[in-house]
C-alpha cells in the first residue's frame, strides 16, 4: 500500500503497481531526477500555459527597453531652424521641450536615466527571487511597479521628472525578464528547457514590434500617448500573474516549502507514477545545507563571489554579456545615423528578432552553447564593421548589415541567456541571470554616447559595437558546456558534479 501521507494522492491508483513504482522512485538518487520524473517528459498543456503566461512579461518588457527609440527620437530640424518638418517623429519629448538646443547630455538625459535605473534596480533586486520573495512574487511586483511608473511618465511635466520617471521604470524592470526566463524553465523538464526559453525571446521580438505599430498609429499625436498604450495592458498582465501563474518548485523546495513544491508539481504533473510517492523520498535526498531556507538577502551574491568555480563562470558571461548588450541596446539607438526610413529600420530590426528566436530554437538542441554562443557573436562583430564602410555601393547595403548583425546579436543574446541558466544551481540561479542582464544593460549604457558620437564617425558608433562583441565573446572558451545535462539545485549537488568530472579526468 501506498505511504499514510501520499505525495500525490489518487484514490483510483491500482495498489498492484506501487512496489513497482515505488522502486522507479527510489531508482532516484537527487531532487532532480525526482522532479524530472513527476513533471514527465511530455510537454503537457498546462505546462505549455504555464510558459505562455510566463513569458508574456517579455513582451512588456521590450516595450520599455526601447520605447525611447520613438519618444525620444531626434527631430529632423535643428534649434537654428526656424521651420522644422512636420513628420510625426517630432512629436518627441525633444522637440516638446526644445532639447536639441539644450545639448546631448539633457537630450540623452532620459534613456540613460532609464539604463542607470536597470542597473541599480538589477544591483538592489537581484536575490530577492531567489531569497524572500521567490519568481511568482517578484515577477508581479516588478512588473506592476514598471507599470504604475510607465502611466506616470506620460504626464511628465518637464525633462527632469520625465528622467526620473524613466529611472524609475528601468529600476522596476530589471528583474521581469530573469524572472520570467528562471520561473519558465523551472517549470519544465530539462529537455524543453530551451524551447521554453525561446517562448520568451519570441514575446520580447513582439514586443519590441509592436513599438513602431504603436508608434506610427500615433503619428499624429503626442510621444505620451506611447506610455499609456503600453502601460494599460501591462496592468491588466499583472492580474494574470497574480492568480495564474504557479511558482517554481524547485525554488520551493530549496526554501524549505516542501507542500507548496508538491501541490506545484500535482498541478503540473501529466504522470500517474507520482502517486505513490511520500516526502521520505525528498527527504532522503542528498540536498545539503542549502535545502533550509538560509539563502538571505544577499547570501547568493556572497555565494556567486566565494565560490570560486561561480565566480569564474559569472564573470565570464557578464564580460560576454557586456558585449552583446553594447551592440543590441546600441544598434537600435543608432539607426538614426543611417540613410534609412526611421519606421522602417525599427520595424526590420524588430522583425530580426523573430528569426532569431526560431533559429534559437533549432541551435539548442543541434550545436554546443560554447561553440553557437561564439559564432552568432563574431558573425555580429562582422557585420556592424562592415556598416562603417563608405561609397554610395556600400551605402545601400548599410541597413542589410545592420540587420544581419542585430540578427547574430539577438541569437546570441538568447543563447547566452539559456547557457546561463544551465551554469549555475537553482539557489543562485536567478542571482546569476540578472548579474548577467545587468552586464548586458551596462553594455547598453554607452549606446546612446556611441550612437551620437557615430553621427560624425561610424567608426565611434558600429565599428565599436563590432570590435567589442567580437573580443569579449572568447571569454566562453573559459566555460563548462553545458547542453544536455541536468540542472542542479544546489551548491553541495553542482559541487558534487564537479568532483566526478574531475575525477574521471
Amino acid at each position: 500500500m501506498a505511504d499514510s501521507t501520499p505525495f500525490l494522492s489518487q484514490p483510483k491508483s491500482d495498489d498492484s503497481e506501487v512496489p513497482l513504482l515505488d522502486q522507479h522512485f527510489r531508482n532516484a538518487h537527487s531532487l532532480d531526477s525526482i522532479i524530472e520524473k513527476c513533471i514527465g517528459d511530455k510537454f503537457s498543456w498546462t505546462q505549455f500555459l504555464q510558459a505562455i503566461a510566463v513569458s508574456l512579461a517579455w513582451y512588456f518588457d521590450a516595450q520599455q527597453a526601447f520605447i525611447s527609440v520613438f519618444a525620444d527620437a531626434q527631430p529632423k530640424w535643428h534649434c537654428n531652424t526656424t521651420q522644422p518638418n512636420q513628420l510625426s517623429i517630432d512629436n518627441s519629448s525633444v522637440s516638446e521641450w526644445a532639447l536639441e538646443c539644450a545639448g546631448s547630455f539633457v537630450a540623452g538625459l532620459p534613456a540613460s536615466a532609464f539604463f542607470v535605473g536597470c542597473l541599480l534596480g538589477g544591483l538592489v533586486l537581484t536575490t530577492l527571487a531567489d531569497s524572500l520573495l521567490g519568481r511568482k512574487n517578484m515577477l508581479f511586483l516588478s512588473c506592476l511597479a514598471m507599470a504604475l511608473s510607465t502611466l506616470s511618465t506620460a504626464f511628465s511635466p518637464n525633462v527632469w521628472v520625465y528622467s526620473a520617471l524613466r529611472f524609475l521604470t528601468g529600476f522596476s524592470r530589471a528583474t521581469i525578464g530573469t524572472c520570467a526566463l528562471v520561473l519558465s524553465t523551472e517549470l519544465v523538464a530539462k529537455q524543453w528547457r530551451g524551447q521554453v526559453g525561446v517562448i520568451s525571446f519570441i514575446f520580447f521580438a513582439l514586443g519590441f514590434l509592436s513599438l513602431p505599430a504603436i508608434a506610427y498609429s500615433n503619428r499624429g499625436s503626442s510621444w505620451r500617448n506611447l506610455y499609456i498604450w503600453t502601460s494599460v495592458p501591462t496592468i491588466f498582465y499583472c492580474v494574470v500573474i497574480r492568480f495564474v501563474v504557479r511558482e517554481s518548485p524547485r525554488w520551493l523546495f530549496v526554501q524549505g516549502r516542501a507542500e507548496d513544491a508538491i501541490a506545484t508539481l500535482k498541478g503540473l504533473s501529466q504522470t500517474n507514477h507520482h502517486e505513490i510517492l511520500t516526502m521520505k523520498y525528498f527527504s532522503s535526498m542528498p540536498l545539503g545545507e542549502d535545502r533550509t531556507p538560509n539563502v538571505s538577502l544577499y547570501s547568493a551574491i556572497k555565494i556567486l563571489v566565494e565560490k570560486k568555480w561561480c565566480f569564474r563562470r559569472l564573470l565570464a558571461v557578464m564580460t560576454i554579456g557586456f558585449g552583446i548588450g553594447m551592440v543590441y541596446y546600441g544598434m537600435p539607438l543608432a539607426l538614426g545615423d543611417l540613410s534609412f526610413n526611421l519606421y522602417l529600420s525599427v520595424t526590420f530590426n524588430a522583425l530580426s528578432e523573430l528569426p532569431s528566436s526560431l533559429v534559437t530554437y533549432l541551435v539548442v538542441g543541434k550545436m554546443n552553447r560554447k561553440s553557437s554562443l561564439l559564432l552568432f557573436s563574431i558573425i555580429s562583430g562582422i557585420f556592424s564593421l562592415m556598416c562603417v564602410l563608405k561609397g554610395r555601393a556600400w551605402t545601400r547595403l548599410q541597413i542589410g548589415f545592420e540587420i544581419v548583425s542585430f540578427f547574430s546579436a539577438c541569437t546570441a543574446d538568447n543563447i547566452l541567456l539559456l547557457f546561463t541558466v544551465e551554469l549555475f544551481p537553482t539557489c543562485v540561479r536567478n542571482s546569476a541571470l540578472s548579474m548577467v542582464r545587468q552586464a548586458l544593460v551596462f553594455g547598453g549604457v554607452f549606446g546612446p554616447l556611441l550612437a551620437a558620437a557615430g553621427k560624425r564617425n561610424g567608426l565611434l558608433s558600429y565599428g565599436v559595437f563590432g570590435v567589442v562583441i567580437a573580443c569579449l565573446s572568447l571569454f566562453a572558451v573559459y566555460l563548462p558546456e553545458t547542453r544536455g545535462r541536468a540542472l542542479c539545485d544546489t551548491i553541495d549537488e553542482e559541487e558534487h558534479k564537479l568532483d566526478d568530472k574531475a575525477g574521471d579526468v
